[in-house]
């Protein structure tokens, strides 16, 4: 189970004006990550750091940060995640340019989604980028 991948939902957004870039993930199955897309799990991340985001809507106005990528799923090796993403985010949060983060997280996820919503539709999963 070492070696599975780890699904991270993370969105790129402004608080009052200042960056954030909430996340939560887990670790995947070998039979999850070998699935089209990331179903329940990408589902639930996906709730789970909505539901992170209005808490947080109390600091000040919400704005997302880099359009329809401010709200990714991304499956990424473990070592990436523990290591790397943190940096990453830190870069980000600092100053760093939206289009380079997006760029590395690109660079460094085995798949990449876009999360989504339409009217009357269920959330969906956009192969990013």
């Amino acid at each position: 189970m070492a070696d599975a991948p780890y699904l991270v939902a993370l969105a790129l957004v402004e608080f009052a004006g200042k960056r954030a870039l909430p996340l939560t993930g887990k670790s995947q199955s070998e039979a999850a990550a070998d699935a089209v897309d990331p179903s329940e799990d990408g589902r639930t991340l996906a709730l789970e750091l909505l539901l992170r985001l209005w808490q947080r809507s109390d600091e000040g106005p919400l704005k997302r940060a880099a359009g329809e990528a401010s709200l990714l799923l991304l499956e990424l090796p473990l070592e990436v995640m523990s290591e790397q993403l943190p940096l990453l985010k830190a870069n980000w949060v600092g100053g760093a340019e939206t289009e380079a983060l997006l760029s590395s997280l690109q660079g460094l996820a085995i798949r990449a989604w876009r999360i989504t919503i339409a009217k009357y539709e269920p959330v969906s999963f956009i192969a990013w980028p």
